[in-house]
Order: C-alpha cells, then sequence, then structure tokens
C-alpha cells in the first residue's frame, strides 16, 4: 500500500457531501455529541456531516457475540483492553438454547472477561438484553456516545444518548485501541407536532413513521427528533427508547431526542428507587442534573425536515412481513391471529407489560386470552420482570395465560420457544417482521403496540384496547422539506492534518457503471467466496463478472469506478471490496452505499464516496446510450483536494462541470489507508 501512494493512480475521496469541516457552520445535536468524543482532532476544528473522525465512545457493548469479537482481538495480536471502563458484555441473544456448543461459547466468553478483568460489567443469560442493561446502568447516558455490535444500539438515543451499531472488527478494533472510525452521516431532522392521544405510544409513532416516509428517506441517516416542550412532554422516555430503536428498520444510524425535563425527571425517578440499578449512580445523576445538556445550535444544518402531527394518529400496525406496510389497526379487524408477542429490546420495559396488562384487566375480571392463541411474554431485564411481579403486572398476564420466556431476545430472532408455523398470522411488539424471521416464511407477522398485541389476544383476531374513534387520514398530517446545501467550495475550512505519506490532491478517470443496487454478488461472485486462498490476481479478473463480463477489458488500474445508488447491497462478503482493490481500483463514487458494503471498504483500504450530483450530472449525459453498454468510459475526471476538502469534475473538453465541498479526511482515516487496512492500523497502534 505505501507503494502506491507514490503512484500517479491513486486516488482519494471522501464519503458525504451534505456538509463540510468549517468554522462557520453550526452544529446540530449529533455533530455535537460525535465532537464530544472525537479524539485526535485538529486544534480548533468543528467537525460535520461528512467528515471522517476518530471516536472513542463512552462504552462499546458486546452480546452473544462477544466470542467471535475476541478471536478478531486475538487475531489482531492484541493482548490487553485498551480501555476496560468501556467495555460491556452482555449474554441475550440464544439463551434458551442449551446446547453443548452455545453453552461452550458462553464459557469462553466468561473466561475471556475474567482473564481481562472485566467481571463487574459481565452480564450473563437471563440478566436481560444487552441495550436494557446499557440503559439501565448508566452506561448508556444522556450527553454521550455509546455503541453496539448490534443494529439496535440505536435504542440509546431515547435518553439522549447518540447510539450507533458497529461491526465486530470495529468492537475488536475499540477493545485493543479505545477507538473506531467513523464517517458522520447526513442529518435528518423529525419534527413532531401536536401531542400524542392518551392510549397511543411510541410504537404507533415509529410504525407510522415507517409506512408513511417508506421510500428511503432517512437511509443511513442519523436522526433528530424535535418538537415543542408540549409534544415531547406527552411521549414518555419509554417510548422514545421504542422510538429510537426502530430508527434501525427504518433505515438510519442513529435516532435521537435532545435531553429535557421530561428526561430528567424520569432519571430522578429511577435515582430515588433504591431497588433499581441506576440508584447507585450518584455520580452520573449529579451530573446530569447539575451540567448544561447540549443542544443543536438554533440555525443547525439538516440534510431534510420530515413532519408529523401526532395529533391526528391512531393506533397502527406494520405488515406484513415488512416495515414498510403500515395502516391503521382498523383496517385489519377481520384478520385472525394465531400468536402474540411482549418481548424484545423494543417493547418489554415495565410500561409495556403494564398496558398490556391493563388491557386484560380492563376487558373485565379473569379474562383469559382467546382459544388457539398463544401470547409469549419476556420482560426486557431482571430487574424489569422483578418490578412487574412486585406490582402485580406479571401475575395478570400470567393468570390470563401468557407463556413467559427468559430475559433475552428469543422468537424476535427466530430464537427458542414459540416461533411462527406455516400458515400463521402473529402479531408482536418487536422491531423487525422481516419474512422468516420469526418462523415460518410461510406465515405472516405484523407488528403493533403492546396494547393492540394484548387486545388482539384477547379477541383472537387483529383489534385495539378501545373504542375511541382517531383521525386515522394522513392527508396534510405529514411533510418533506428537502434542505438545499448551499454552495461552500469557497468557504473557510479547518486545515486536514495530512500525512507525509498522503497526497495533498489526485485525479483519476471516470468509468461509468450505470446501474442502482449492484450487490456484492454482482462485484464478487459468490463461488469464490469461500474458496481460501484466492490469489489476487485472480480476484481481479472476476472483479465485477456478474455485473458485465466486459469490465474486465474496458476498466484499468487507477481507473475510479462511478455507480448508481445503494452500491454494494446484499451479503457482507469482504471480498467485494478487496477484489475492487485488486482490480487496481482505488475509490469507488456512487450516489449511495450500503452501510455494511462502506465499512468494510474502508476496513481494507478502498475509498468511497457518495455524491448523488455526479451521478445525475453522468446520467443526464450518458444514459440516453441507445447500445445499452453496461460499462461506459466517459472522459471525465475527479480531482480531489485533499487539503481543502473539495472536489471538482471536469468533462472530456475539460471544463469544470461539479464543485463540491465534501467531507475531511481525519489523520487517523489516512493512517488506516497507509496502512493497508483497519487491521494492519490496529496492529501498529499495538
Amino acid at each position: 500500500m505505501l507503494k502506491s501512494l507514490n503512484q500517479k493512480t491513486f486516488t482519494l475521496a471522501g464519503r458525504r457531501q451534505f456538509s463540510a469541516t468549517s468554522f462557520i457552520l453550526a452544529q446540530n445535536l449529533t455533530e455535537k455529541l460525535v465532537q464530544k468524543y472525537a479524539v485526535e482532532l485538529p486544534a480548533n476544528s468543528e467537525i460535520h456531516s461528512g467528515d471522517y473522525v476518530s471516536v472513542s465512545p463512552y462504552h462499546v457493548m458486546t452480546h452473544d457475540n462477544s466470542w467471535p469479537v475476541a478471536l478478531k482481538f486475538k487475531g489482531l495480536g492484541a493482548t490487553e483492553i485498551k480501555n476496560k471502563d468501556q467495555v460491556v458484555l452482555t449474554i441475550d441473544h440464544d439463551v434458551q438454547n442449551k446446547t453443548e456448543s452455545n453453552l461452550k461459547k458462553y464459557s469462553n466468553i466468561a473466561k475471556f472477561s475474567e482473564e481481562h478483568g472485566l467481571q463487574k460489567k459481565t452480564y450473563k443469560a437471563g440478566d436481560g438484553i444487552g441495550h436494557q442493561i446499557m440503559i439501565e446502568n448508566g452506561y448508556a447516558f444522556p450527553n454521550t456516545l455509546a455503541v453496539a455490535s448490534d443494529s439496535h444500539s440505536n435504542t440509546y438515543g431515547g435518553i439522549g444518548c447518540l447510539g450507533t451499531p458497529v461491526v465486530r472488527t470495529d468492537a475488536a478494533c475499540i477493545w485493543s485501541t479505545g477507538q473506531f472510525w467513523w464517517q458522520i452521516p447526513p442529518v435528518a431532522k423529525v419534527e413532531l407536532i401536536g401531542k400524542l392521544p392518551i392510549g397511543l405510544s411510541g410504537k404507533d409513532i415509529i410504525v407510522s413513521l415507517c409506512g408513511i416516509f417508506n421510500n428511503d428517506e432517512v437511509l443511513n441517516h442519523c436522526i433528530e427528533f424535535t418538537g415543542t416542550e408540549e409534544t415531547l412532554s406527552s411521549i414518555p422516555i419509554d417510548s422514545r427508547l421504542t422510538i429510537a430503536n426502530m430508527t434501525t428498520e427504518w433505515g438510519a444510524l442513529s435516532g435521537v431526542f435532545a435531553v429535557d425535563e421530561t428526561l430528567k425527571n424520569w432519571y430522578k425517578e429511577k435515582y430515588l428507587d433504591t431497588k433499581h440499578p441506576f440508584s447507585r449512580r450518584s455520580d452520573l445523576y449529579q451530573e446530569l442534573m447539575n451540567k448544561e445538556s447540549l443542544k443543536p445550535d438554533s440555525d443547525a444544518q439538516y440534510a431534510k425536515t420530515l413532519k408529523l402531527d401526532l395529533s391526528k394518529l391512531t393506533h397502527y400496525i406494520a405488515g406484513p412481513n415488512s416495515v414498510k406496510i403500515s395502516q391503521p389497526v382498523s383496517n385489519l379487524f377481520d384478520m385472525k391471529i394465531n400468536k402474540a408477542y411482549l418481548v424484545s429490546c423494543t417493547n418489554s420495559r415495565l410500561s409495556d407489560l403494564e398496558a398490556a396488562a391493563k388491557v386484560f384487566t380492563t376487558h373485565g375480571p379473569n379474562t383469559k386470552i382467546a382459544d388457539g392463541v398463544q401470547m409469549y411474554i419476556a420482560a426486557a431485564s431482571k430487574t424489569i420482570q422483578k418490578q412487574a411481579e412486585e406490582n402485580g403486572t406479571w401475575k395478570v398476564l400470567i393468570d390470563a395465560g401468557c407463556t413467559p420466556l427468559p430475559s433475552g431476545c428469543g422468537p424476535c430472532i427466530g430464537l427458542g420457544t414459540g416461533l411462527l408455523e406455516p400458515g400463521e398470522v402473529g402479531v408482536s411488539a418487536t422491531n423487525r417482521n422481516f419474512k422468516g424471521r420469526m418462523g415460518s416464511k410461510e406465515a405472516k407477522a405484523f407488528l403493533a403496540s403492546p396494547a393492540v398485541v394484548a387486545a388482539s389476544a384477547i379477541k383472537g383476531f387483529m383489534a385495539v384496547p378501545n373504542d375511541v374513534k382517531i383521525d386515522t387520514d394522513p392527508t396534510g398530517i405529514i411533510q418533506i422539506e428537502e434542505t438545499k446545501v448551499t454552495d461552500s467550495s469557497n468557504a473557510p475550512s479547518a486545515a486536514v492534518e495530512m500525512l507525509p505519506e498522503f497526497p495533498k490532491e489526485i485525479r483519476g478517470e471516470l468509468v461509468f457503471c450505470d446501474q442502482d443496487n449492484i450487490n456484492t454478488d454482482g462485484i464478487y461472485p459468490g463461488k469464490y467466496t469461500y474458496e481460501d486462498y484466492v490469489s489476487k490476481e485472480k480476484m481481479a479478473e472476476v472483479c465485477m463478472e456478474n455485473y458485465d463480463a466486459k469490465f474486465q477489458t474496458l476498466v484499468k488500474p487507477g481507473d475510479i469506478i462511478v455507480s448508481g445508488f445503494n452500491f454494494g447491497t446484499g451479503s457482507s462478503r469482504e471480498q467485494a471490496a478487496t477484489a475492487i482493490l485488486a482490480k487496481g481500483v482505488p475509490l469507488v463514487v456512487a450516489g449511495s452505499f450500503s452501510n455494511i458494503f462502506f465499512r468494510n471498504s474502508i476496513n481494507n483500504a478502498l475509498l468511497t464516496l457518495e455524491l448523488p450530483s455526479l451521478i445525475k450530472l453522468l446520467r443526464e449525459n450518458f444514459s440516453n446510450d441507445e447500445s445499452k453498454v453496461l460499462t461506459k468510459r466517459t472522459g471525465y475526471h475527479i480531482n480531489w483536494n485533499i487539503e481543502k476538502s473539495i472536489v471538482s469534475v471536469t468533462n472530456d473538453q475539460g471544463k469544470v462541470v461539479l464543485t463540491n465541498k465534501v467531507g475531511s479526511l481525519s489523520r487517523n482515516l489516512q493512517e488506516i489507508i497507509v496502512k493497508g487496512g483497519l487491521e494492519g492500523w490496529v496492529k501498529s497502534k499495538l
């Protein structure tokens, strides 16, 4: 890799165009939280969407995958945890599995924890779901940034903590170096209007959002939920956690609410409850109450604004088998159900269990689940189950005929007891209803609030817990405002700290692969994925083979691939990135990338750049080609000024046709590329 840095063909780019590192731009809440935990920044620099940064998170949680992460950690040559205070280990995913192999994995995790002195922050099977443990114990906390090797770490945003998922390699990197790299995504603002009607919950809000805005409006964005004090005070914290949790299904990388008095009062209640784990955290409680919380600047920039009027919502349901299909529950009143679920990190907190129990009690004494229906319950943690047992909630649900499961993930991820059988219909308060996820592919899975789940279980068909009539016509209650990003190409920027080995300015010719959703099998054929020791030459030969057989002869070392939207979708194979590098292509430009492909690329020293405006420009000039050529040499060249974070594109006559400010490339990320990828960088740090 070091040798290629001196070659003319080497090209480098940041990822997004939405904002730039600049002293004159205001910051939103997401940018401020990342700024707080970013390390190795140039003096007086201010970070924004698009910038690459190195982040040292407040905490990092791993669950059943802690052992695979430990193997990666050892494979990097690491022998000691860099910062033991960061690491939280939980067991929650496959807790019903008593096979020898699974118990051996759990034993290995416990042994690793003991060897590295992590026992105080290691939680065993039955203690609860990792995300709930993070919140209960203050590991995810307001005004902080926490990550987990699980897609639902977005949950932490409900308490004003920027939570985002990392892959296993990232987790091992944090264990060994205390940090990981991140590029700040574009940030969308969701403005909530009106008051949430009594009886509705956060599940109704997020299910309606997923169904109404179902055209990838927030894909790979960070989301900030805003509203007036009156609006936000109508949304309890448990509902905010549910909303933040399911921003994952909405396609976002995080979803966060700012700290307000409602949140502070929620923590005060936990602190005064001597039986609650948080009651021991006087340090955190005093900090929350006495220190000023982070807020977005009044003129903060957002990629787009979405609006939803809560006052016109009713009980919503998603499905079948998709969160993008949502509608009022009343539309499905004639649908019979077979199974009901009140489990998972989404809706198994005390208020969720209480909401379900209330539906049973208000239907009359000794109300039972309908004949032919099974309902499964599991508290999000043993703390919550104990609270539910003490206040009688658990007894109400058990007496009604609910089947209790261990505190863990269970059927929500297709594990353990109670999975859907062929032909069955299930209504669940979980977060995902992908086809086959909760059991048979021949079943239908729907998502709804705990109250709707309980009402449906009682009646044996889709139902709501009361007869309150609410306006269900969404006309006029939704709105999208795309933010017009001003031309900032001449705006002063914080200087990018350059490595001596890194080029300050580079060029390359664009080769256009004009197609959206090119998947990883199209980039690197699946038949080679599990062949060990495939040579670099062979990888180069088969690169993009399933996309276009002519790619091999058209593309030369040093060329830059430019493609459509959602490039690299599909499986998570790292060879999709390394095959492109083997071909001699050091940079891929696209309208957008699959997030896993994006992280795999950087981790393997392949740079990526999201530039939707360039895709639009090329399609205007080349998409009318009647020859249907899949791979086109354009004659267009890209020029990247690394120090100024500006990219310009010239056409085949040498005329500048596009100029964009893009995110700055941190010194840390430069080091990763110089070392040939994340693994090499980690080893150099060790």
